[in-house]
């Protein structure tokens, strides 16, 4: 009897909240599932997370096909709740 891989669980479709360590608050969107997932700006840009400090930074792809964070933090204007 073969045995069956569970569903995989979507990301959340919305626009996320999520603050830096040093206070600025930027809003993105999640993709993937639990299995393959990354982060974009709503400009589509692709964002990661630098675990030394735990900031979210731009993404680029090494000539490997990693995908690293880059040096560049995350920054936004405010944006205005609906």
């Amino acid at each position: 009897m073969a045995q069956q891989r569970p569903a995989r669980v979507p990301a959340y479709q919305g626009v996320i909240e999520r603050v830096q360590p040093n206070g600025d608050t930027i809003y993105l969107r999640l993709h993937g599932d639990e299995h393959n997932h990354w982060m974009t700006l709503e400009d589509n840009k692709t964002l990661v997370k630098e675990n030394k400090r735990g900031y979210i930074c731009y993404a680029k792809k090494k000539k490997d096909g990693r995908i690293v964070a880059t040096c560049k933090k995350v920054r936004q204007k405010q944006k205005t709740k609906k």
